[in-house]
């Protein structure tokens, strides 16, 4: 028995208690007027109220626990029974009430006192106390987990990945061949997420490991970067004591030059085959079938290019040691032509050609002598698959720089394509290239034009996980690109409107449909909406339909017109906030299209939408009401909510018990893919009471450092933070969340933590928008501009600038400089469609205020911006300091 005391600062006038996993065993109103009887309650004027309550509590089997409920009243709540405790009340100031146990006989003004005076703050109140986040303190605090790289030439799903080394190369899905990965340097063949399979090996990978310098040793000496800390050509230095290697790698084709003319690609069925999770209807399957039959051998492949320099560094002669591609560290019969430098597998099927000081190398393995400052060099190049010796003896007559100026020239051309971004700080620029060319890398399909897959790392196109890479592609002015990518959720949608590609995902119709409105705002591609809108209203009336079959009175408040299905890879088929969330904002931007094509369809899609988000946010309210409220830093207590509607309160709560590990973390149902997307998806207003809760209780129950734990970019607090100016949050989350999961030196991707799936553009697509996002992010009608950005990036000498990225309000451009006590801005918008008001945060890096604008528009401190009101498209200001 469990006697519990529940205070009000001023009662409601009646409601009703229940007892999930125990009973209530009586009630009386101890304080207040009016009578309790049963598990009901009705009082009479305002004022003070308490009631005593007895439960006998019966814990279910699989670990449910006893919950009491306050229903029925104006701000209804539950609780765990077990954590009605005198020393630490549930005290909940925004509904005015405590609970405590019986014998606990303070009024609630007393219990709010004692709280108060123990100074007590929560975890983003300590935050917002901190020094702002940077890269150095949360690199100090987090994993540093090297990822092997991948490399290609874009569109075509013949690529390779490659790792030093000791580095890490766990690959989840398939485990490494040959068995001894971690005393090599090796480089293996990919179809995308399949590792090339290889007739002499029975149809099984294989991966070709080799050594430069004297091996593994006691110390590392390794530092990987990209060339020019952009684009995917891999430089890699050992320091050997005195004999410092140096490798340099890329991918390019047999003889072609690469240029974009050259570039053919990969069809979009075919690639998306390849992919790890891809779901194909029995057309498609036989289509595909189809298209590699057709296939034939292509007339070159792609190659894997590598040179290593050994350059003697002392003062006396010294040797260098190489050790030539092995398959498999020697598990695949081969033999090696010492005449040509050929590996092979037979007399016409060469796997790869090596050199050594540019003649054919002799022996696969050799020491060379090294005078004082002079260098050695070992080079081979390693075909897709297998060739003959006459393309052979045409391959190891390739000159490697010429090589690799042609494949550097590829993909600047790629870069300077689009807008251009210049930051203050290094790394982060540098991402934003990296990460561009990556996401590139693996939008698979056939040039120069049709259907490309948007794949993320090595699982084909999903229509979620795909959209923050698309919709970054249409920042930086990728435009084509990113249509391209959209027309594979198009070509490959269902007879009956259904979209579905991943691993019976369920969200993909929704999410689809909002990733083509972001598309629309900043293109306004009208004619193209033209084409697709049978298309378009093919997803809107299967959204309908699958709402409709979830419109029965038994799920009122509890999924009433909600969908139902899988939202990711756990196994659950319920009426989940995500998955209806997405086909809310889906059916909402599908207005917005039609808008401008449909006036009266438009209103009508409009009015399908606000239904679904009322009967979605009917059902979120209930489901707080119903879910325990848990503990804050600062003594208070706040609501919870579960992930779909047939729980109550957060899985790893285990209010109804059950076992929801997974992914590495008992939190991952609830922080990725949980009722905080509702603020993303535009059901739940960022600013309002119960966005409160939901930041908080997050940030206190988890997260570390402001990042969810396993796949951190499933969760969404870091745009809720900026739409809410809360900055220092932002980039606690932002800068610890790529520090421990994106490779520092290659700035790959993993996507977990427990290192499963390199380049994993998903997690970086999201890190790409939240860098958008502190840049620039629309509200309604204004462009605020540097919503998120670090102060420090506004010191002395240090300058911004945005060139021709786009937004919703089309193109524009922002260069921003810090010069003697002066912050100097120009603004220019597209003429077309600018934005009518611009808010642009300068925030002076000491904090200072400033004495004087000039240039027009209304200073405000206290947002340590500028309000360009009426915006006439350009406008020059400057922020002068003491």
């Amino acid at each position: 028995m469990k006697s519990i005391r529940v205070v009000w600062k001023s009662g409601p006038a009646a409601g009703r208690i229940e007892v999930m996993n125990g009973s209530l065993r009586g009630s009386r109103m101890i304080e207040g007027s009016g009578v309790a009887e049963g598990d009901s309650w009705s009082g009479h004027g305002e004022g003070p109220l308490a009631l005593e309550l007895a439960a006998e509590l019966l814990p279910a089997s699989g670990g449910g626990k006893p919950l009491v409920s306050i229903v029925n009243c104006p701000l209804p709540f539950s609780f765990f029974a077990e954590d009605a405790h005198p020393a630490y009340p549930i005290y909940m100031p925004d509904f005015g009430v405590a609970v405590t146990a019986a014998g606990d006989l303070r009024s609630y003004e007393e219990i709010e006192a004692d709280i108060g005076r123990r100074g007590l703050r929560t975890n983003l109140q300590k935050i917002a106390e901190e020094p702002e986040e940077s890269f150095e303190a949360a690199s100090a605090a987090t994993k540093n987990q090297p990822c092997p790289i991948w490399q290609g030439v874009g569109r075509d799903t013949r690529i390779f990945e490659s790792q030093v080394r000791g580095r890490p190369s766990n690959n989840f899905w398939n485990p490494p061949v040959g068995g001894s990965a971690l005393q090599w340097d090796w480089v293996q063949p990919r179809q995308h997420a399949n590792e090339a399979g290889l007739p002499e090996n029975v149809g099984q990978p294989v991966r070709y490991y080799y050594m430069a310098g004297r091996g593994m040793g006691c110390t590392d000496g390794i530092v990987r970067r990209l060339e020019d800390n952009a684009l995917p050509i891999l430089h890699t230095t050992i320091a050997d004591d005195e004999i410092v290697y140096t490798a340099v790698s890329f991918v390019s084709y047999e003889t072609r030059p690469l240029v974009p003319d050259n570039v053919d690609g990969t069809h979009y069925l075919i690639a998306d085959g390849y992919g790890f999770g891809h779901m194909l209807t029995e057309s498609q399957a036989k289509e595909r079938a189809r298209l590699l039959q057709e296939e034939g051998q292509a007339v070159e492949t792609t190659v894997y290019y590598c040179r290593i320099t050994a350059e003697n560094t002392g003062s006396v002669p010294r040797y260098a040691w190489f050790k030539n591609i092995v398959p498999n560290a020697g598990g695949i019969p081969y033999t090696f032509d010492g005449d040509a430098g050929f590996a092979q597998y037979g007399a016409d099927r060469v796997f790869g050609v090596s050199k050594l000081n540019g003649q054919p190398l002799r022996a696969e393995e050799t020491a060379v002598l090294i005078m004082p400052g002079e260098q050695a060099s070992f080079e081979f190049y390693l075909p897709h698959e297998p060739v003959s010796r006459e393309r052979a003896f045409k391959l190891i007559a390739q000159h490697f720089q010429t090589r690799c100026e042609d494949c550097r020239a590829f993909w600047e051309g790629k870069l300077s394509g689009g807008a251009q971004i210049r930051l203050p700080e290094p790394r982060i620029e540098q991402m934003l290239r990296a990460g561009l060319l990556h996401t590139d890398l693996v939008f698979y399909g056939q040039e120069p034009k049709g259907t490309l897959v948007p794949a993320i790392g090595i699982y084909t196109a999903i229509g979620s996980e795909s959209s923050p890479i698309i919709q970054f592609m249409n920042a930086m002015g990728w435009s084509d690109t990113a249509k391209r990518g959209l027309r594979f959720f198009l070509d490959k949608q269902h007879e009956n409107g259904f979209i579905q590609n991943f691993g019976g995902y369920m969200l993909e119709t929704g999410a689809f449909l909002w990733c083509i409105g972001e598309y629309y705002r900043y293109t306004r591609d009208a004619d193209w909406i033209r084409e697709i809108k049978p298309k378009l209203l093919k997803a809107y009336e299967y959204l309908l339909e699958w709402r409709k079959r979830n419109e029965t009175e038994s799920l009122r408040g509890r999924g009433y017109g909600m969908l139902e299905g899988k939202t990711a890879d756990p196994e659950d088929p319920f009426h989940s906030f995500m998955l209806s969330g997405y086909a809310y904002i889906g059916m909402s931007r599908l207005a917005e299209m039609m808008a401008d094509l449909d006036a009266g369809l438009a209103g009508q899609i409009r009015g399908d939408a606000e239904r679904l988000k009322a009967d979605i946010r009917a059902s979120f309210d209930e489901a707080a009401a119903r879910s325990p409220v848990v503990p804050l830093g600062d003594g208070t207590w706040v609501p919870t909510a579960p992930p779909w509607t047939e729980y109550r309160g957060p899985l790893s709560l285990y209010a109804e018990g059950g076992n929801w590990y997974t992914h590495g973390s008992f939190l991952s149902r609830d922080s990725m893919l949980g009722p905080m997307y509702l603020l993303f998806q535009e059901v739940i207003d960022p600013r309002e009471r119960a966005a409160d809760y939901l930041i908080h209780y997050h940030n206190e129950l988890m997260f570390t450092r402001n990042v969810a734990f396993s796949q951190p970019y499933y969760s969404t607090h870091p745009w809720v933070h900026l739409k809410r100016g809360e900055v220092k949050p932002f980039l606690k989350a932002y800068y610890n969340t790529f520090a421990g999961l994106a490779d520092r030196e290659t700035y790959t991707f993993w996507e977990h933590y427990y290192q499963v799936s390199p380049h994993k553009t998903h997690e970086e697509g999201w890190f790409l928008m939240q860098t958008r996002w502190m840049l620039f992010m629309e509200e309604g009608p204004a462009l605020k501009l540097l919503p998120g950005i670090p102060r420090k990036w506004l010191e002395q000498g240090k300058r911004i600038e945005l060139q021709n990225v786009c937004s919703y309000f089309g193109s524009f451009t922002l260069r921003v400089t810090s010069e003697g006590g002066r912050l100097s801005a120009s603004i220019a918008c597209s003429p077309e469609r600018g934005p009518e008001t611009v808010l642009l945060r300068l925030p002076h890096p000491e904090g200072k205020r400033a004495i004087r604008l000039s240039g027009g528009g209304v200073y405000l401190p206290e947002e340590e911006s500028v309000r360009l009101e009426t915006f006439g498209g350009y406008a020059e200001i400057e922020l002068h300091f003491e």
